[in-house]
């Protein structure tokens, strides 16, 4: 599964980039991560790296999903997070590419996720495509 959402916000690419720089902020503009921490970096890990909880429901459906997730790419233009486990078993990868585009008066921000499981891929798709929706006007009020 891949899917892609851009945001235009009327600040500079810096302040953007601060708000998706570390996971431990998307709690409060993305309710799909109710959870995020920080968490010591293992041997090999490119940067930091976080726990964090999935959670979302579509009707009588939920679903949740903890993750570690480590800041694998970082600078002014894109920040990337992957989905590296350190419990030695094989699991679907999860990438999260975030880059940030000067525009007129502003910063477009296109996030890309990349979820190579199929299990539940339709609810979890739905789920995502919905919060992302909701998500963009709470971040436009956090970035004011």
């Amino acid at each position: 599964m891949d899917i892609t959402a851009n945001l235009d916000a009327p600040c500079p690419p810096d302040v953007m980039h601060a708000w998706i720089d570390d996971l431990s902020t998307y709690p409060q503009w993305l309710t799909i991560v109710p959870r995020a921490d920080a968490v010591e970096a293992a041997a090999g890990d490119p940067g930091p790296a976080w726990s964090i909880d999935l959670r979302g429901k579509v009707g009588p459906l939920s679903r949740s999903k903890r993750l570690r997730m480590v800041r694998t790419s970082s600078d002014d233009r894109q920040v990337v997070f992957e989905r590296r486990e350190i419990d030695g078993q094989k699991h679907a990868a999860w990438v999260l590419r975030a880059r940030l585009t000067p525009n007129d008066g502003g910063t477009n921000l296109a996030m890309d996720l990349h979820y190579s499981g199929g299990m539940w891929e339709p609810l979890v798709e739905r789920l995502l495509r919905d919060e992302i929706d909701r998500s963009k006007a709470r971040l436009l009020l956090l970035l004011a």
